[in-house]
C-alpha cells in the first residue's frame, strides 16, 4: 500500500493547488501539522506563500521547526517553504531553518519587483530535473530570493543571479511554483514524488 504523502499546514498559504497537484499524479496526501503525521509520511511536502518571520513563529510555536529538521525521508520546500529552510531572511529579520547554509535577502527595489512570471533555469543534473529540457519554463512570484550556495541544483537570472532550487541530502526545494508550472512543473513534482 501507498504511504501518505504529508503536506505541511502551517498557516501559509497556497496549500491548496500543491495538494490538487499531487492528487492529479495519482498520490493520496493529507495537509497536517500533525507531528506523527508529519513523522510517518513517505514524503513531506513543505509550500507556502505569505511572509517568513510570521511563518517562522508558527512553526516554532507547533514544534514544527524540529520536526522538519529532522525528516530523514525526502522533502521538497516551496516558495516560503525553500525560503524558511535556509539559514536566514532579510524578511522580518528572521533565523530560519538553518537546513541549507544561504541568506535570503530582498531583491533590489525597482518597478520590476516582484519576480512574477516564467524564467528559464541553468540547471545540474539531478533526477529533480530528469526530462527538463533547455527551452523549459517554470512561474515565479516572490520577492526575497536565496543567494547562491554550495547545495544550489538550478539557478535563475532575475535582475541578479539566485538560488532557483537547492538540495542537501534529502531535502529539496524550489524556489518556483512547480504546482502552477504546467507539465514542466508537474513533472518535477512527479519526479520528486518517484524520489
Amino acid at each position: 500500500m501507498m504511504k501518505m504523502i504529508a503536506i505541511i499546514k502551517y498557516n501559509a498559504g497556497n496549500i491548496t493547488s500543491v495538494k490538487n497537484a499531487v492528487e492529479r499524479l495519482g498520490y493520496e496526501c493529507k495537509v497536517t501539522d500533525d507531528i506523527d503525521e508529519i513523522l510517518s509520511a513517505e514524503k513531506v511536502i513543505f509550500p507556502g506563500v505569505g511572509e517568513a518571520g510570521s511563518a517562522m513563529i508558527y512553526l516554532k510555536n507547533k514544534g514544527l521547526d524540529k520536526v522538519i529538521q529532522s525528516l530523514t525521508q525526502p522533502t521538497l520546500g516551496i516558495c516560503l517553504g525553500l525560503q524558511l529552510m535556509c539559514r536566514y531572511s532579510e524578511e522580518g529579520d528572521t533565523e530560519c531553518l538553518g537546513i541549507f547554509d544561504a541568506a535570503v535577502k530582498k531583491f533590489p527595489v525597482t518597478d520590476i519587483v516582484p519576480h512574477m512570471g516564467w524564467n528559464n533555469l541553468d540547471i545540474q543534473e539531478t533526477p529533480l530535473f530528469s526530462g527538463f529540457g533547455k527551452d523549459d519554463t517554470v512561474y515565479f512570484v516572490h520577492s526575497y530570493y536565496a543567494e547562491i550556495c554550495s547545495d544550489t541544483i538550478a539557478r535563475c537570472n532575475y535582475i541578479l543571479p539566485f538560488s532557483a532550487a537547492i538540495q542537501k541530502n534529502n531535502f529539496y526545494a524550489t524556489q518556483f511554483h512547480p504546482e502552477k508550472s504546467g507539465d514542466v512543473g508537474e513533472n518535477i513534482l512527479k519526479n520528486f514524488l518517484e524520489l
